[in-house]
């Protein structure tokens, strides 16, 4: 029954050790004082995906990444940058993978075109198989 009771707590305890110790980031969960700046800072961070949840915003996300990236996209709206400056200093340092509209360019293109592509083959499928069904009626 020891072991037993040793073997649950060596079970049950990875979660406890996954925590940070850090306190959170100080604008993570709080809100500018001027309403127009923190909803420029709301409406950048709806754009801005999290790295560590992956399908969800850095607003809706709980990840400390997320709250860290929240208060970095605060302080800079804050001292003054605008959203664009704010989001390329994000892209600079994570990748275009960090928005969710990432731009067009060579390794990007073929999600952009992917989509198209698909939808003219399914046309070209459904026309062919409606005609054969036509044929034989």
């Amino acid at each position: 029954m020891k072991y037993f009771c040793l073997l649950l707590a060596l079970m049950l305890s990875p979660p406890v050790f996954a925590q940070t110790g850090l306190p959170p980031a100080p604008l993570a969960d709080r809100q500018l004082d001027d309403p127009v700046k923190e909803a420029a800072a709301r409406n950048l961070m709806e754009e801005l995906r999290c790295l560590k949840c992956q399908s969800q915003s850095i607003a809706d996300s709980n990840a400390p990444m997320a709250g860290d990236m929240r208060s970095k996209v605060r302080e800079r709206i804050a001292a003054g940058e605008t959203p664009e400056q704010v989001r390329d200093w994000l892209v600079d340092r994570y990748g275009a993978w960090v928005t969710y509209d990432p731009p067009v360019s060579a390794i990007t293109w073929p999600l952009w075109i992917a989509p198209v592509i698909l939808l003219i083959l399914a046309i070209w499928l459904a026309r062919g198989r409606f005609r054969r069904k036509k044929d034989n009626e």
